[in-house]
């Protein structure tokens, strides 16, 4: 039997915010499994190969005055029947399929060396090695690039680049990129009001960890009666960084479970892949960039020490000792305002 689907529509999306206010489009019983259309918002950047009748509705539907104050595209939100204030939702990603098989790369003005390079530069992915049986092919290949000239700036969700042939320009020879289908957006409503879509938090929103794929289980806060739900920002792939401003942005459809975890409390995010724990930290202003990553390590290392004490057993002495012996830190992405970092333990180190 076949999972439900929640379509992305513009009835089951909102466009660029955050808010517990927002109605839910879905209510779902804990362990139930759903499809979730996710779509991305960089699909202007190839219409004629990122856009079908579906996603175009979703432009046509939603006006631009109502895609603000951030750029993400999401589907949700989904109540969860019984999820309380305090409680632990959980979120098995089971399986990933892609809508079609291109997606867009965005060198943009919030990358990290937009200075030096004076221009955003959009370079089309194509999935490679298709899987007759339906697996996720293993790697994409650039197509070609083109330099942004729709707008002064790519500051405007939606912002769509007529196709242009004689602009774009073959990639200068041939490489295949490793496929690591994700979702850079998910998590629960925020605590507070609306809030961008664009820096991520203790509620989740877009974190931008490659490692929120097929095979994970993550972990949030509920703030919220019925937690709010929500999925966004798809990718075919991307780097720890992302530092030119985006990673394979494409539209994905989505299974996953939806449960609630009482027994293991959670402040922030918190991932389990088939080889490790990994907690988050992010940055707490968003003004200052990369020189918040002290911050943000510090706010990971924090979780993961706590993480140790409370699911492995372990004394805070211990922890801290094993901390600098067997826990990798590392930099989740520094192009979304408030950077994010994470901290990597083992199962064989902390599960009991």
């Amino acid at each position: 039997m076949s999972a439900p689907r929640l379509t992305a529509t513009p009835d089951t999306c909102f466009w660029g915010y955050l808010d517990a206010a927002e109605p839910s489009v879905l209510s779902v019983e804990p362990g139930d499994t759903i499809t979730i259309e996710a779509v991305t918002h960089h699909s202007g950047d190839a219409p004629d190969l990122l856009m079908d009748e579906g996603v175009t509705a979703i432009w046509d539907g939603i006006a631009p005055e109502q895609r603000a104050p951030g750029v993400h595209i999401m589907t949700g939100p989904i109540e969860v029947r019984g999820a309380q204030p305090g409680d632990t939702l959980r979120v098995d990603l089971l399986s990933m399929t892609p809508r079609m098989p291109y997606g867009s790369n965005c060198a943009a003005n919030w990358g990290l060396f937009h200075e030096q390079f004076g221009k955003e530069r959009i370079t089309i992915y194509e999935l490679v090695d298709l899987d007759p049986s339906g697996g996720f092919p293993t790697s994409a290949s650039p197509m070609f690039g083109f330099d942004f000239t729709a707008l002064e700036l790519y500051d405007v969700p939606g912002v769509i680049s007529p196709p242009d042939p004689t602009a774009r320009q073959q990639f200068s020879r041939p490489v295949q990129v490793p496929v690591r289908p994700h979702l850079g957006v998910m998590g629960v409503a925020p605590e507070g009001g609306r809030v961008s879509s664009i820096p991520p938090g203790v509620f989740g929103g877009n974190v931008d960890n490659w490692r929120f794929g097929p095979g994970a289980t993550v972990h949030y806060p509920v703030f919220h009666e019925g937690a709010g739900f929500y999925v966004g920002d798809p990718h075919f792939a991307q780097g720890d960084g992302e530092i030119c401003g985006t990673a394979i942005e494409a539209s994905l459809d989505v299974t996953l479970r939806l449960s609630l975890a009482d027994d293991l409390p959670v402040a922030a995010p918190l991932l389990r892949t088939d080889t490790h724990w990994y907690t988050h930290g992010f940055s707490g202003d968003p003004e200052q960039g990369v020189d918040g990553l002290g911050t943000a390590m510090a706010m990971a290392a924090e979780q993961m020490l706590k993480l140790m004490v409370d699911k492995g057993g372990f004394t805070m002495d211990e922890a801290y000792s094993l901390a600098s012996v067997a826990i990798d830190l590392g930099i989740t992405q520094v192009v979304d305002g408030t950077v994010g970092c994470h901290a990597g333990i083992a199962h064989s180190i902390l599960d009991r």
